[in-house]
């Protein structure tokens, strides 16, 4: 089982934890949104082999933090909790 550091409460097995997406897939805004703009949004994801950048929630906490993930050997450094600027409230 793998292990993930949430910056809230600390190392915790994967399966309190659910993906959230790629860190810096920023949704679209604005009236005049293309339908080719939406669809890189929604269907298109970087599958970097090696090193991610990706955010994550602890269900368990209901906080939402940003991961570094290596996709190859799967080793995860300790999750870093989000500013505004990134995506948090």
């Amino acid at each position: 089982m793998q292990i993930f550091s949430c910056p809230f409460c600390g190392p915790r097995p994967e399966y309190e934890f659910h993906f959230g997406g790629d860190l810096g897939n920023h949704r679209p805004e604005g009236p005049e949104v293309s339908a080719e703009v939406w669809a890189q949004y929604l269907h298109f994801r970087n599958n970097p082999k090696g090193a991610s950048e990706e955010i994550w929630l602890h269900m368990t906490c209901g906080e939402i933090f940003a991961l570094q993930r290596d996709t190859l050997t799967m080793e995860a450094a300790p999750g870093q909790a989000l500013t505004a600027a990134e995506g948090r409230p």
